[in-house]
């Protein structure tokens, strides 16, 4: 079973659920508090993403990337795709 290693980067339950809480982006949010939950043991990533809408396979793509690089991994950045339509309209000159 896949389980966050939340110790490997001397963080606890408390920090995991912290940034759940406390993250910035919605994004990022989502991610820390599916760590918390899978890490918790209250849910394994399948159990957790049929509760929330996802697929499992991400889930556990996000517990081996936490697993991997730490923290940091799980904090959202806009990779792509269409901007914003208020982004998109440029001012008339």
């Amino acid at each position: 079973m896949v389980r966050p290693d939340f110790q490997k980067w001397n963080q606890s339950l408390d920090d995991l659920l912290h940034e759940a809480t406390h993250a910035k982006h919605a994004r990022t949010r989502e991610r820390f508090l599916a760590l918390y939950m899978i890490a918790s043991g209250e849910f394994n990533a399948t159990q957790w993403a049929d509760k929330t809408g996802r697929n499992d396979e991400t889930l556990m793509s996000w517990v081996h990337k936490y697993n991997e690089n730490g923290p940091n991994a799980m904090i959202y950045r806009r990779t792509g795709g269409n901007l914003p339509l208020f982004l998109r309209i440029k001012p008339k000159k």
